[in-house]
């Protein structure tokens, strides 16, 4: 499989070795940014923007690249996220496969892509990796870091691991620690995956690709990153022609199926399977409360332990916001968030927003989002 990098990509060399939190290192390991807007001379208006598992780096259009990024309604001139005041940094995630280094780059050891002889991935690992971005575009201290989804993990992480690297926090559909409906949900679409004949321990090809491991895979995410509320307004229980000749007894029949389909294989040529399974195991490993200094004996513990790391986290500001129909990432694990992080002093607001649009809703919900978002920056 190749990489997917956008055009007007940069690219950031990497601390090499660069350690990894579960042992082993990457050598000549590179972080794949894009920016917008303009470094102050006091270089106080800085953002970073980490992001969820899919993304690329170009979350909107830039110089380098003008077409339309995947969060083009809430960055760039006059929008919530304003490029006339801020210096935006948007980075993609160590192991992904849209320009970072991951399980479908090359390992400069062997010449070969590193499959699954890529070292074990955390969230830790790409929060680590953001930072070196950070620092080597000459940024002391970042006005506000904003992670969506697997990033609002990633932020937390970075926030804990270096105290004073922002002064604000705005956290979206986020968690500080993978919940067991979403384990188990990541656990299946990695097994679809790995069940795939055609996946092969990873020695996959695009001639032989584990084509129905993939689509099974994201139809499974595609169900979670929306809401039965949404479905049940979009489709009904609308069904499809079914007399065409020749048609699978067993076939798509209701549109609802016709739609996970077609987003299926949209994705499926378009993300490297390998990276998929690092990036979503990444997320089940990730618990901030392993940062709390404690060792967990029941789940009271557990939830002390993980307030304890996030009171330990210090800010000026914070804000975590959520979709009311969110069954990913549930709007107690962004309240959570809210509290933990005013119990270390920050000026802390918990969003909790009637989204009808699940788990995605701050990608396509911008009506609800973007206030939100707007105010905050504003205020800063």
């Amino acid at each position: 499989m190749t990489e997917f990098i956008p055009p007007g990509t940069r690219w950031h060399a990497l601390s090499s070795p660069f350690p990894m939190k579960r042992g082993g290192a990457l050598h000549g390991a590179r972080i794949a940014y894009e920016t917008w807007g303009t470094l102050a001379a006091q270089r106080d208006n800085a953002i970073l923007i980490v992001t969820g598992l899919s993304p690329d780096a170009h979350a909107a259009a830039n110089a380098d690249n003008p077409a339309a990024g995947w969060w083009e309604p809430m960055l760039g001139p006059g929008k919530a996220i304003d490029t006339n005041r801020w210096f935006v940094v948007c980075v993609n995630s160590l192991g992904s496969c849209k320009g970072s280094t991951g399980p479908a780059s090359i390992d400069p050891a062997t010449g070969d892509l590193y499959r699954l002889s890529f070292p074990e991935l955390s969230v830790e690992d790409g929060a680590a990796a953001a930072v070196e971005v950070v620092r080597a575009l000459g940024i002391g201290q970042l006005a506000c870091v904003i992670g969506n989804s697997m990033g609002g993990m990633t932020a937390l992480a970075l926030l804990h691991a270096h105290p004073g690297i922002a002064r604000c926090h705005i956290n979206i559909s986020g968690s500080a620690q993978a919940l067991p409906f979403s384990i188990a949900i990541r656990s299946l679409q990695r097994e679809a995956i790995r069940l795939d004949p055609m996946w092969n321990g990873g020695h996959y090809s695009d001639a032989a690709y584990p084509e129905s491991g993939m689509r099974i895979a994201r139809k499974l995410g595609v169900i979670t990153y929306r809401s039965a509320l949404e479905w049940d307004g979009r489709f009904g229980r609308v069904r499809l022609e079914s007399d065409r000749p020749g048609e699978d007894p067993f076939g798509l029949e209701f549109q609802v199926e016709s739609y996970l389909e077609g987003h299926a294989r949209r994705f499926v040529r378009q993300f490297d399977p390998n990276c998929y399974l690092y990036l979503s195991r990444s997320m089940d490993w990730f618990d901030l409360a392993e940062h709390a200094g404690q060792k967990h004996v029941d789940d009271r513990t557990q939830g002390d332990d993980v307030m304890a790391a996030l009171a330990s986290i210090r800010l000026e500001k914070a804000m975590a916001i959520g979709a009311t129909t969110d069954i990913l990432f549930p709007l107690q694990q962004q309240e959570q968030i809210a509290l933990g992080l005013q119990a270390g002093g920050a000026d802390s607001s918990f969003v909790p927003l009637p989204s009808p649009q699940g788990h995605d809703a701050f990608l396509v919900d911008i009506e609800r989002f973007d206030p939100a978002v707007r105010g905050f920056l504003a205020r800063l």
